[in-house]
């Protein structure tokens, strides 16, 4: 394969030719209920080119016959040099390199039968199914896939690697007396077939927790001090703030440049954000970007102060920055655009029991169903919360829904727990219609000393 990619880069006629080449095996079984709904195992393969021409734009050919690589790698000269440019695009400076690497397999998914795929996952579903009358839906799903990799570019460099990923999801649907109810649990890592062994847990604790949403009270609106759990909180900072750090949006967008200025305080000495592509066997995690750019840990906050952003090859050269190795296509379908990989709030000190002490009314937000951002402002929904009062962990409450603008509440971080963890959950991010791109996002225990919670007003 790499003679193939070398034969092809020494054809380009471009200033400028990157190759990527994918092959992967995915199998996926769900559930809905008893009835099995999917058992299937598929493969792919194809490639995508880049071309650059000085004076021109990109110009850009994917394809799903290898045998096609020569003619693409024509056809994208051919397409750069139909866009005539005022600016030149320019790269960043990349060291060249030759890399072979295989991430931990874990378990060589492609060793297991689908058949124990599909009785695994339908012994954990019967779990749920069996826990409670109430509950009466199931969903469940696993998915599977090893991909093998080759990025080369005229410049030199030449990888090859070898990416699994495996997603493991229970969600239990409960009703009573016309209430319903449902819950969400979630896995998702680079790995394989040992990762989502001993997984009983969570889909029973997707099925008591359904059952326990039932009885619990609508949370009542208003303002309180409140503690994002480690999953709400690494949703909070992947949403609201971590679009916001990618360059390709930040430089396009005056608005973004203005807000996002580096040396901006952007909250207290406590808090420290980042973003991780090296991070050991996170969805995230990666050796290289798709521009071949080595990931690496990138801090975008330290100590309150905003001093760095995410970057491709060519929004660096823009913005006259280091590349940060987050340039990630979905697939060879798609060309790479600035995307997160790990995105992080660091450590505190102290316990989360410690940031509840001294709240006499507030609210402990846990989970993350959903959110929506724009700009400065955003609202999150919590899969669920409890009352906080006098110190305490008081009831169970839901329909907890956080709003606010990003910069007034990143000022009201005034805790930020010792307790940090990867949230290694199945879901994924979108941008740019690449969807759903494996992102992890971590976090300890946060505190807001205030934020709007929206809830029943009664």
């Amino acid at each position: 394969m790499k003679n193939r990619l070398r034969d092809a880069l020494n054809s380009s006629r471009a200033d400028y030719t990157e190759i990527r080449l994918e092959r992967s095996t995915t199998s996926a079984v769900t559930f809905r209920g008893p009835r099995l709904e999917g058992a299937t195992v598929s493969t792919d393969e194809g490639g995508f080119v880049r071309c650059l021409n000085r004076g021109y734009g990109w110009g850009m050919a994917s394809f799903t016959s290898l045998d096609d690589l020569p003619a693409m790698v024509a056809r994208a000269h051919e397409l750069s040099l139909a866009v005539r440019l005022d600016a030149p695009i320019r790269l960043a400076d990349v060291p060249v390199r030759e890399a072979d690497v295989t991430l931990p397999l874990g378990g060589d998914v492609r060793g297991i039968p689908l058949d124990a795929k599909k009785r695994h996952l339908e012994s954990l579903n019967a779990l749920m199914l069996g826990r409670d009358r109430r509950v009466v839906d199931t969903q469940a799903a696993y998915r599977d896939e090893v991909v093998e990799y080759w990025y080369a570019n005229s410049e030199g460099t030449m990888l090859f690697e070898l990416r699994p990923e495996v997603t493991l999801s229970a969600v239990a649907v409960a009703r009573d007396q016309g209430t319903i109810e449902r819950a969400l649990e979630s896995l998702g890592r680079r790995s394989g077939w040992d990762a989502v062994q001993h997984r009983e847990d969570q889909f029973l604790a997707a099925a008591d927790r359904a059952v326990a949403l039932l009885g619990a009270p609508r949370v009542r609106g208003g303002t309180y001090p409140v503690v994002l759990d480690p999953k709400l909180a690494g949703v909070f900072v992947h949403e609201a703030f971590g679009h916001l750090s990618e360059a390709d949006f930040v430089y396009e967008n005056p608005q973004a440049r203005e807000m996002m200025t580096l040396g901006r305080r952007f909250g207290g000495p406590h808090l420290t954000i980042g973003d991780d592509g090296s991070a050991a066997a996170l969805r995230g995690t990666l050796p290289f970007d798709d521009e071949g750019t080595p990931t690496r840990n990138t801090v975008l906050i330290q100590n309150g102060v905003l001093v760095g952003r995410l970057h491709s090859r060519e929004t660096a050269a823009k913005m006259q920055e280091a590349p940060t190795g987050n340039a990630r296509a979905l697939s060879f379908r798609h060309p790479p655009i600035v995307r997160m990989t790990n995105t992080y709030i660091a450590s505190g000190t102290g316990t989360r029991d410690d940031l509840f002490r001294d709240i006499k009314l507030g609210i402990y937000a846990c989970d993350a169903q959903g959110g929506q951002t724009y700009l400065e402002d955003f609202s999150f929904t919590a899969g669920h919360g409890f009352m906080i009062r006098d110190g305490q962990l008081a009831e169970l409450v839901k329909d907890v829904v956080i709003a606010g603008n990003l910069f007034q509440t990143m000022d009201r971080i005034d805790r930020v727990a010792g307790d940090f963890q990867w949230n290694e959950m199945g879901g994924g991010c979108g941008k740019g219609g690449q969807a759903p791109l494996p992102v992890t996002e971590g976090a300890p225990h946060v505190r807001l000393s205030e934020a709007l919670v929206g809830g029943s007003v009664a």
